[in-house]
């Protein structure tokens, strides 16, 4: 079991104090789209308790399966939570509506480092909700990461002892950062360089995989993995022998945000709902589920000390400085698509 590294004093009660507001007559429904495993469950509960309705979870893996699903209109939602260029995305085509933030008073712990960023400049459609990095977790006992490289995932030394995500924009950024080109880039040219850096890269690699790979790593059954921060610090807590490294070429800095469908039925309850995730009270509980960094300015001053001092979680400056954050590639997406459908069928 996880140890708690969060010293969280506020009993339940707390929760539902800050999930307060008018009880609909009827029971309404709240439907959810998340990443798997990116939510304290119990909170989902509570909030049902206190506003008198029903909440259907649903999750996804990577964001190309969210917009798909979204983009069909097969289900509809009424809160997705997903990341930074694909929010672009959903502005773009105005699959997204604009926030009443009068009914999310809580944003005002939001902290201005996190707002007014180029996927929703005048921060009219978003409210973030975790932000981190993406970098490879790996094995003191078995890995060199004196290098600082993302050149480590293509040490052939770790044959089939290394995990990729299966995930065409991080995989693809691992890549590009080694050749010195923007995560960002529409360049053919600089994109086939990458797709075939994967491509010789592909020998090596155990499995390529989005949620698995820090329980793979806690078990010692890899090497090294792609992998989110929060991952890193998840596995971290678990193994002692694991330690993250954010390459020297740079990375990615991703912002996770709640956003509300164009087709929702349930806007104003969605907006609750934001609200209510942004206490300080429901913030610590998700942090000490899903181990990301927060955006909150209230909850990171009550994190533990440990936690704190842990660069996969307090990311250092001099690392974000060397950071990109993913953008929306518009009508150049089918660049990364065929070339990561070229990639997979190796």
């Amino acid at each position: 079991m996880k140890r708690k590294l969060i010293a969280v004093t506020f009993i339940a009660i707390l929760i539902l104090i800050a999930a307060t507001g008018c009880k609909s007559e009827g029971k309404q429904t709240l439907s959810i789209l998340n990443y798997d495993i990116y939510m304290d469950k119990s909170l989902l509960s509570e909030f049902e308790k206190a506003n008198n309705v029903t909440i259907k979870y649903d999750t996804y893996s990577t964001p190309e399966e969210m917009y798909i699903k979204v983009k069909s209109g097969a289900s509809k939602y009424d809160l997705i939570i997903s990341g930074e260029y694909m929010i672009e995305r959903l502005i773009r085509e105005k699959l997204i509506n604009k926030l009443n933030f009068d009914n999310i008073p809580n944003y005002k712990y939001i902290g201005e480092d996190f707002k007014n960023h180029v996927y929703d400049p005048d921060n009219e459609y978003s409210v973030p909700y975790f932000w981190g990095t993406l970098g490879i977790l790996y094995n003191k006992k078995t890995v060199d990461a004196s290098s600082d490289s993302w050149a480590m995932l293509w040490d052939e030394s770790h044959a089939q002892k290394i995990i990729m995500m299966d995930s065409q924009r991080d995989s693809f950024a691992a890549a590009l950062k080694l050749l010195g080109y923007s995560i960002n880039t529409v360049d053919e040219k600089e994109l086939d360089e990458a797709k075939d850096l994967l491509i010789q890269q592909r020998p090596l690699v155990m499995a390529y995989i989005t949620d698995g790979a820090p329980d793979i790593m806690i078990n010692e059954e890899a090497d090294m993995a792609l992998v989110w921060s929060g991952e890193a610090v998840s596995a971290m807590a678990e193994n002692e022998n694991l330690d993250f490294v954010i390459p020297k070429e740079g990375s990615n800095i991703w912002i996770d945000a709640m956003v509300v469908p164009a087709n929702s039925e349930n806007q104003e309850m969605a907006e609750r709902f934001i609200d209510f995730l942004c206490s300080t009270e429901a913030t610590l509980r998700n942090i000490n589920e899903v181990w990301y960094s927060t955006v909150h300015t209230e909850a990171i001053k009550l994190v533990d000390e440990e936690l704190l001092n842990n660069p996969a979680f307090n990311i250092p400056k001099e690392d974000i400085d060397k950071m990109e954050m993913l953008r929306d590639p518009k009508e150049f997406i089918g660049l990364y698509t065929e070339r990561w459908t070229e990639l997979m069928a190796q």
